[in-house]
């Protein structure tokens, strides 16, 4: 009679298979190499719906990560869909409701809205500029690249974002009072965008002078490096341009049009409700879209260093090492 030895190799595969986890949760269900699917997980996690998600389900979906006995794939992708959208990629902390891009399409389509809807005397431009701004910058708080920052640090940005924004808002309102009056409705846009050039890259200060941390392929932090930290701001500041123009720029024409016709002029009280309705369904597509324009992972090739942070990874990498990548924010 034979009898089979015991074939510990086998024995712990098996084993490895049995407790590597189904998903890479680590990862993005869709490849981010692409801008498609990049913008697949983008509309996700950018899906108003989860915005009014409640914290225990929140807290309930971080523990789904860890696979408990019955969990189904469909369940854990849910699960991950829910954390991306109200944890921070790089603490792990759980984000303010109000700053998570889950929360853009509801609370910036009624700002925007009703911003370009009182957009003509100076008390309604300060109001609305000022309530811009300050969910601005909760926003960019929350969607910072990384540490944490202090009161002091965000007061600045604050108030230079919003004193750009209604300084850009009243001198083009005073510049175009001689122009068609489609122009007018074109001033919120362009305060909008000035005051993304200055708030943003001012909230992030900090980055800007100390430097933003940078990792190897496996996720090892090699350094900080101030020109990744310049790359990741301008590609966030491009993208909220980009996020919000189309739903600052189109119903301006078609609100134009729209206030010619017997409609408005019967019920002019619908100008607000129709503005917020279209800067809504504007807002929808391009959240995702604004966020998937660029990698969230991004990266820059060691060359384009700091002479100092090359050397470090030169002592440490050789010429093994090509590209550091980090997390630009939102």
């Amino acid at each position: 009679m034979s009898s089979s030895k015991p074939n510990l190799q086998e024995d712990k595969a098996v084993i490895n298979i049995l407790q590597k986890p189904r998903i890479d949760l680590s990862k993005p269900r869709w490849s981010q190499e692409t801008f498609t699917g990049r913008f697949k997980h983008f509309l996700q996690t950018t899906d108003p719906r989860n915005a009014f998600v409640s914290e225990k389900e929140l807290d309930a979906a971080k523990q789904l990560g860890n696979e408990p006995p019955g969990t189904t794939e469909e369940q854990l992708w849910h699960a991950k869909k829910l954390y991306d959208s109200a944890f921070h990629p790089v603490t792990g902390e759980k984000m303010l409701a109000i700053g998570r891009m889950s929360a853009q399409v509801p609370c910036n389509m009624t700002i925007t809205g009703l911003m370009m809807t009182f957009y003509r005397t100076t008390p309604a431009v300060l109001f609305w500029q000022w309530a811009n701004q300050s969910f601005n910058a909760v926003v960019n708080y929350t969607n910072r690249s990384g540490r944490s920052v202090s009161y002091k640090e965000l007061a600045l940005p604050y108030v230079c974002g919003t004193t750009g924004a209604v300084l850009t808002a009243l001198g083009l309102n005073s510049l175009v009072k001689k122009a068609p009056p489609v122009m007018g409705r074109f001033v919120p846009f362009a305060a909008v965008a000035a005051a993304n050039c200055i708030n943003i890259p001012m909230m992030r200060q900090s980055e800007l002078k100390e430097g933003i941390m940078v990792q190897d392929t496996d996720g090892n932090d090699v350094g900080k490096s101030k020109k990744a930290a310049r790359k990741a701001i301008s590609q966030v500041v491009f993208s909220r341009i980009i996020m919000c123009a189309p739903s600052m720029l189109l119903p301006p024409w078609f609100m134009e049009r729209l206030e010619k016709g017997e409609f408005i002029k019967r019920y002019p009280f619908m100008r607000g409700p129709i503005q917020i309705l279209l800067v809504g369904i504007a807002l929808t597509v391009m959240t995702p879209a604004g966020c998937a324009i660029f990698s969230q992972k991004s990266s820059v090739a060691v060359g384009d260093l700091e002479p100092e942070l090359r050397a470090t990874i030169a002592g440490r990498y050789g010429n093994k090492l090509e590209r550091v990548y980090f997390n630009k924010g939102l």
